[in-house]
């Protein structure tokens, strides 16, 4: 049965154009052909890759924020209390008629609960230095890669004429470039599938899995069907703004908020211009309609195709939170009137009564927190 399956996977007819079968990538005359069994070599690298985020957070980006002078907030903690912690266990966010049940149950009154439940969510949400290591860790990474692509496919002639995606198609013999270049991201993404479950969480939570599984997917089918010219265009587009946007939180955490205003500003162009103008108008005519001339459209076209459109789809959900970020700050409506909060972060729940009531004990609070002295930050 196993076999059977496997036969069907690796039919021709899905991966190739018609009259051509696996025979025709074989290596010969020094050419050297990608290979399915080339991409086992990712997983390890990707749990790799996981180690080395381990180290890179622990010696790099921990001593940068305390260059950079990120502060926590100062949390108040929720008082210990067994009921109202196993109906936390199961919803964060009670009714109002559950408030006044467990308010009977554990001898709090309804606004004590209420507040409990706030703390409590705060207390679970990432800290700032948390935040910081992550972003530190992959505009490193995005960086690196948008410098390491361009250097792949700059001297390219397909670089320049797109109709060349496709000259030769499918008899592309694989440069030692390119296969670091897939390899090395393919690895990336993998990694960072494996740990969204401990990665700080957003709004987008499951449009960011969806968006990992299709990027391993296009990587993988396009190395399989030898899409690997389109495939290093499309992966150096998508690495030109992710670094941007790794760094505008970086400084936004930092409390440098002009310097990631700006950045953000650039980020958004860029971000546009690549996903909603380059991508679909430029690569994505190169992909549905170059090959056409060549061949007559076969299961690997389609597919990788739809899987294009997937990946466009979640450009254009982003773009509208991006845009929004962009014109909150634009009209000064960003919190503070100077600063881009994220559109897909969880903030800190506020509570007026709770300043009210401990402001006089504790001094000034901002947020249900002490207010932090701010005059050393750096604006820019």
């Amino acid at each position: 049965m196993f076999q059977t399956l496997y036969s069907y996977f690796w039919w021709e007819r899905l991966w190739l154009p018609a009259n051509l079968t696996w025979a025709d990538l074989q290596d010969r005359d020094g050419r050297v052909y990608a290979k399915a069994s080339d991409l086992y070599v990712t997983l390890p690298l990707a749990f790799l890759f996981l180690v080395v985020r381990h180290l890179f957070e622990t010696y790099v980006a921990t001593p940068l924020a305390g260059l950079l002078n990120v502060k926590e907030k100062i949390r108040l903690k929720a008082a210990p209390n067994a009921t109202l912690e196993k109906f936390y266990a199961t919803t964060k966010h009670p009714k109002q008629a559950d408030v006044e049940t467990l308010s009977k149950q554990s001898g709090c009154t309804v606004r004590q609960v209420e507040r409990w439940f706030r703390r409590r969510r705060n207390q679970d949400r990432p800290s700032l230095l948390k935040k910081f290591r992550e972003a530190s860790w992959r505009f490193t990474f995005y960086l690196i890669a948008f410098i390491a692509g361009m250097a792949v496919i700059v001297d390219k002639p397909w670089f320049y004429d797109l109709r060349e995606v496709w000259k030769g198609y499918p008899i592309q013999s694989m440069l030692p470039s390119q296969y670091w270049y897939y390899i090395i991201e393919l690895s990336f993404y993998w990694s960072l599938l494996f740990s969204i479950a401990s990665d700080v969480k957003r709004k987008d939570f499951k449009e960011q899995i969806i968006h990992h599984v299709a990027t391993i997917i296009l990587i993988s089918f396009s190395w399989f069907a030898n899409y690997i010219r389109a495939g290093t265009l499309i992966m150096a587009l998508h690495d030109s703004s992710d670094y941007l946007l790794e760094s505008a939180k970086m400084f936004n955490y930092a409390g440098w908020r002009n310097t990631c205003n700006n950045i953000f500003i650039v980020f958004a162009a860029v971000f546009i211009i690549t996903r909603l103008v380059i991508l679909p108008f430029w690569i994505m005519h190169c992909t549905v309609v170059y090959p056409l001339e060549l061949y007559p459209a076969f299961f690997g076209y389609y597919f990788f195709n739809f899987m294009m459109v997937v990946l466009q789809s979640l450009h254009v959900f982003w773009a509208y939170l991006i845009i929004r970020m962009a014109q909150k700050f634009i009209t000064g409506k960003a919190s503070g009137g100077s600063v881009v909060e994220d559109e897909r972060s969880d903030r800190e729940e506020t509570d007026n009564s709770e300043e009210e009531e401990e402001g006089t004990k504790n001094g000034p609070l901002s947020n249900g927190h002490p207010v932090l002295n701010n005059n050393h930050r750096k604006t820019d």
